[in-house]
């Protein structure tokens, strides 16, 4: 954490301090998240894209900042409506423990995806995003069908933009494109398809948190560890974490993996 990020930290908790919001703050990533108590949702801050205008102007860089976030949590508790709103309906990946209820215990619409993920639905709020509940996909006259298909349509659209890292002969590559659904690409099995003919190793997938999308090319034992140690590390600094597992794509199906140090996994 720099000491910019550290000023813009602490005015930040004056700011929110006097509210009811809570705030949490990750120091590795310098992401500062707010979130309503009533709703339990929250809009998260990345501190490193508001250094330059902080460094510029200050204090004044921060007031309309914390108005955008005030209105974006205010958004969250209005009753919003999915009718006429089908493109901006996306799905997003929870960990398999993931509660399935919110608010005043509202049953949030679901669908299995592995044994250690769950794909619930979301409004997106350009700022943020709301979950969707039964209530509201009863209200838009919308099947649980439609809705996913809405969902996976609005998903398939979005680009994705790949950072390429080689360790110890393996590739990796990660998705760059910030934008609250990193990790729900994985549900692209167009995209899956593609990277299994491209390998040239042993395939695998990991979505340690919400912002994180990892594609594996394993190409020797020590791949394996890498990877692991990729995960771990994702996984204990996400503001949403899901799961420090990986999954081998083989017959365009996940299956989870634990992956034992310096040792190929196996069934």
């Amino acid at each position: 954490m720099s000491q910019k990020s550290f000023e813009i930290k602490r005015k930040l908790d004056q700011a929110f301090g006097e509210t009811t919001y809570q705030t949490q703050f990750d120091r590795e990533t310098d992401q500062y998240r707010v979130v309503d108590q009533e709703t339990n949702q929250g809009v998260t801050i990345h501190l490193t894209k508001v250094i330059e205008k902080y460094e510029k102007d200050g204090d004044k860089a921060l007031a309309p900042l914390i108005e955008k976030v005030t209105q974006s949590l205010n958004k969250l508790k209005t009753n919003h409506q999915l009718i006429d709103n089908e493109n901006r309906v996306f799905p997003v990946i929870r960990a398999e423990s993931f509660t399935t209820t919110h608010g005043s215990d509202k049953q949030l619409i679901s669908t299995p995806h592995t044994a250690e993920t769950t794909v619930f639905y979301a409004l997106d709020l350009e700022t943020s995003y709301q979950l969707i509940d039964e209530t509201m996909l009863q209200e838009s006259g919308w099947t649980k069908a439609q809705l996913h298909d809405y969902a996976m349509m609005n998903l398939k659209a979005l680009p994705i933009d790949l950072n390429k890292q080689t360790v110890a002969e393996n590739d990796f590559y990660f998705v760059k494109n910030q934008d609250g659904y990193t990790a729900s690409r994985i549900l692209h099995d167009e995209f899956l398809s593609d990277q299994k003919v491209h390998a040239t190793g042993e395939l695998s997938f990991c979505v340690p948190h919400q912002d994180a999308f990892i594609v594996a090319d394993i190409h020797n034992p020590k791949g394996y560890d890498i990877l692991q140690q990729m995960a771990m590390q994702f996984f204990s600094e996400g503001q949403v974490p899901i799961t420090a597992l990986s999954f081998l794509y083989e017959d365009d199906t996940l299956t989870p993996i634990f992956i034992m140090a310096k040792k190929k996994p196996t069934d």
